[in-house]
């Protein structure tokens, strides 16, 4: 089973709640590998949405650079972030936020629960399949016979929600367990059929 939790919170009071749960740590603060699963994590050559011949970085490089704003149009640049930081685009800086452009040259600008399923949600998927799918499959395998709570710094799962950000250990769940958004997972966690746990402190590998 996998539970999501605010990073926020102290260990004692999840474990208090899951007594002999699993903390997994998923943000950009990790001091396992877990950390990769981090949407600021630079994997590199990921692919930009609509954008042939373009590659980013990291997950929120992407999601930051095809931002539009009042006073700013699309930042390559910001593609080639891997620091980790100082990625976020704000309306500080730029002005109201006019909504995200389907690809660097593309014409159309996408509202901001559209953008997250067109471009956020599928480029994460991307890397989960492509950059840490030993990762995935250590949660899953973990998953059928432990309670493993992944901690994020947001919590919100809800796609259509447009006033909270998305947790990314919502998506993990959910490409996990093939439910939605990624419920045509070719995988799906099963606890019925219970395999060898891989204890996750190998992540340090």
């Amino acid at each position: 089973m996998i539970i999501i939790e605010s990073k926020r919170k102290k260990p004692a009071t999840i474990l208090k709640k899951y007594p002999d749960a699993i903390l997994a740590d998923v943000t950009s603060q990790a001091d396992t590998r877990l950390r990769e699963l981090s949407p600021f994590y630079p994997h590199y050559g990921i692919p930009v949405p609509f954008s042939d011949g373009y590659t980013a970085t990291c997950v929120e490089a992407i999601w930051q650079g095809l931002k539009v704003f009042e006073s700013c149009d699309v930042d390559v640049q910001m593609f080639q972030n891997d620091t980790m930081k100082n990625i976020k685009r704000t309306v500080r800086r730029f002005g109201k936020p006019l909504g995200h452009r389907k690809g660097v040259h593309g014409t159309e600008l996408l509202g901001y629960i559209e953008a997250r399923k067109q471009i956020y949600i599928p480029t994460y998927k991307w890397v989960l399949e492509n950059k840490v799918a030993w990762i995935i499959e250590k949660l899953r395998e973990a998953s059928k016979t432990k309670t493993i709570v992944l901690l994020d710094y947001d919590t919100n799962s809800d796609v259509e929600n447009a006033k909270k950000p998305l947790s990314h250990a919502s998506l993990i769940k959910a490409y996990v367990e093939g439910i939605y958004p990624y419920e045509d997972s070719t995988i799906v966690n099963d606890n019925r059929h219970k395999g060898e746990v891989i204890e996750l402190d190998l992540f340090n590998q």
